[in-house]
């Protein structure tokens, strides 16, 4: 069951003078978890109550999330493979997008860490792993035959 259906039983029980506990309670036994919790339950019965009509989310103010786009997620992409020394200020400035939406999308989309002032995957391919331990062991041996 979704929001609007939730919110509809509470409108139709609240018309019919009926406590918001009772309405949680019945809905809670049907759905569950699923169900809106006891607090939302006796917000929407309040609005309802005092006259509000509509069921659906008022709009809110603020952008929605929708600059993760694939072309945006590319266009950051091409920047940092293009230079993977370049700051999330120059790419803010060149891609014009938010401070948040670049993390997001760097970290999340591109899985990708800033270190040693450049980009980097997060996890290694296995034959990255491979050829460290491989550049390693020598320098480990030298360790080991100093002490």
């Amino acid at each position: 069951m979704n929001k609007e259906n939730f919110r509809y039983y509470i409108k139709v029980r609240t018309a019919l003078n009926i406590p918001a506990s009772v309405i949680y309670d019945e809905l809670y036994s049907v759905h569950g978890d699923q169900a809106p919790s006891y607090r939302t339950v006796r917000r929407w019965a309040q609005w309802f109550r005092e006259g509000r009509e509509e069921i659906e989310d008022e709009a809110r103010p603020g952008s929605p999330i929708t600059e993760t786009t694939s072309g945006n997620i590319e266009q950051v992409r091409l920047l940092i493979d293009d230079d993977p020394h370049i700051t999330i200020e120059e790419v803010q400035e060149q891609a014009g997008l938010s401070h948040g939406t670049l993390q997001r999308i760097i970290t999340d989309h591109l899985n990708l860490k800033k270190a040693t002032a450049r980009y980097i995957p997060k996890d290694l391919t296995d034959s990255q792993r491979a050829e460290r331990v491989r550049i390693c062991k020598p320098n480990l041996a030298k360790f080991q035959e100093g002490t």
